[in-house]
C-alpha cells in the first residue's frame, strides 16, 4: 500500500508542477504510476485528496531545508530572519511555485490554514519567546508576532509567485521582510 501511494505521488508531483492541478488528467497521472483510478480513489479519496498528499511531501521537505538554514545562523535572532528567508526564496522554484504557492490554495484553500502550518506557526512562536526571555526582541505576545512574521514570508512568497519577474520581486520582498522584523529587536534604552 506505501508503495502505491508513493507511486501516486510521485506522479502527481510530476503532472502538478508540469502540467498544473487543473489541467493533470487523473487517468494519465495513474497510468503513468501504472496503477488504475481506483487505486487513487482508494488511497486518497480524488484528485483533491492527491493534491494534499503532494503539498504535505513538499512542505515536509521545504521545512527540513528551512531548518538547515536555521541551524546554519549565527544566533537564534539570525536563525529565525534565515528559516523566514528561505521560505521566500523557495518560491523562485517553479515545483514550489506552481503546486505550493499557486495551485495549492486554489485547491486546498488558505495555506495559513492548512493543518501542517499548526507545527510551523508553534516553533516560530517558541523561537520568539525564547528570543523574548533573553531580551533580544520586546516583550509582545509571541504567538502573535509568529503569526506576523509567518505571514509576512507566506506572502511574500505568494507575491514573488504570481509576479511576471519573481527574480526582479524577490530582493524587494527579502529585504523588506527582513525590516518588517527588525521591528521586534529591542532597543538600547
Amino acid at each position: 500500500m506505501e508503495e502505491t501511494r508513493a507511486k501516486l505521488i510521485r506522479a502527481a508531483r510530476e503532472a502538478f508542477a508540469s502540467k498544473g492541478y487543473a489541467a493533470a488528467s487523473m487517468d494519465e497521472l495513474t497510468a503513468e504510476a501504472g496503477l488504475t483510478r481506483g487505486a487513487l480513489y482508494h488511497n486518497f479519496g480524488g484528485k483533491q485528496g492527491l493534491m494534499q498528499a503532494v503539498v504535505d511531501q513538499i512542505d515536509q521537505e521545504m521545512v527540513e531545508r528551512m531548518l538547515v538554514a536555521q541551524a546554519r545562523a549565527a544566533s537564534r535572532w539570525e536563525g529565525l530572519l534565515e528559516e523566514g528567508v528561505a521560505y521566500i526564496e523557495m518560491a523562485l522554484e517553479p515545483e514550489v511555485q506552481r503546486i505550493m504557492l499557486l495551485d495549492g490554495p486554489a485547491v486546498l484553500g488558505d495555506p495559513s490554514q492548512w493543518p501542517n502550518q499548526n507545527a510551523c506557526l508553534l516553533r516560530t512562536t517558541q523561537t520568539i519567546q525564547a528570543l523574548i526571555d533573553e531580551g533580544t526582541v520586546k516583550p509582545v505576545d509571541a504567538e502573535a508576532a509568529a503569526r506576523l512574521i509567518n505571514g509576512a514570508a507566506l506572502n511574500a512568497a505568494l507575491w514573488i509567485a504570481a509576479a511576471d519577474e519573481p527574480h526582479a520581486v524577490l530582493p524587494k520582498a527579502v529585504e523588506a521582510f527582513r525590516q518588517l522584523a527588525t521591528g521586534l529587536l529591542q532597543t538600547e534604552g
